[in-house]
């Protein structure tokens, strides 16, 4: 910008130099004693070409009034130009400042995507454990809790082993975030839950969960699996 504006100044300051300099000239002119005291008057070291010299009957007044107008029609396509320069300055600013949001907003958005994968990654993977523990969960449900006695060590032994199993694999489901839900007595939430069917309960209220037919999961607040519900009528 600045190699722009500098020489619009100098040409103004050379401008304003040869008109000064034009004025001093027609008072010289009027005396003769500095006519002949400086002989070297007559001599032009105008740094620019005259459009025009005035006639010999033109007088001082009137040169002057010429200069003056030349002087403002320059005056005038100098603020022009300045006007357009600012004009290109405030656009050039505009343009940098959309720039710099668009670029923080990319930077938002993948800083967002890196943290998701990073959180989300493995949400495939634990889809696919929640069947193994679907499963565990069944086996265990399905041993007659009066058949577990010393009489039978080898199937309290194997309850036993499943019971530590699926704990420990809870474990790991909440080490990486991945939490159960089992909403009984819970109000039904249609983002966290899936209602199989209405049934009527005395002392429920309506749409509170009374029955958990398969418990949903959730990843870091995601929900991953919703759970399958009853929920009573009203």
């Amino acid at each position: 910008m600045a190699s722009i504006v500098i020489p619009t100044a100098l040409r103004f300051s050379r401008m304003t130099i040869d008109s000064l300099y034009q004025i001093n000239k027609c008072g010289l002119n009027k005396s003769p004693r500095v006519s002949s005291v400086f002989p070297w008057r007559r001599q032009h070291y105008s740094t620019i070409t005259e459009e025009k010299k005035p006639d010999a009957g033109e007088s001082p007044v009137q040169e002057s009034i010429e200069i003056e107008k030349k002087l403002k029609t320059e005056i005038e396509f100098i603020n022009k130009e300045l006007t357009e320069l600012k004009e290109f300055k405030d656009t050039l600013e505009d343009k940098y400042k959309r720039a710099l949001a668009e670029g923080e907003n990319i930077r938002v958005r993948l800083t967002k995507q890196i943290n998701d994968a990073k959180l989300f990654g493995i949400q495939g993977f634990c889809k696919d454990l929640l069947d193994v523990a679907d499963v565990l969960g069944k086996a265990t449900e399905s041993v007659p809790k009066d058949e577990i006695t010393e009489k039978n060590p080898h199937l309290k032994s194997l309850y036993e082993g499943l019971i530590m199993t699926e704990a420990q694999l809870h474990k790991v489901f909440k080490k990486h975030g991945l939490i159960s839900l089992n909403p009984i007595n819970e109000k039904f939430d249609p983002n966290q839950h899936e209602a199989l069917f209405q049934q009527e309960v005395e002392g429920k209220d309506a749409g509170t969960i009374v029955v958990v037919s398969k418990i949903g999961y959730k990843l870091h607040e995601r929900v991953v699996r919703p759970a399958l519900v009853g929920v009573a009528k009203g």
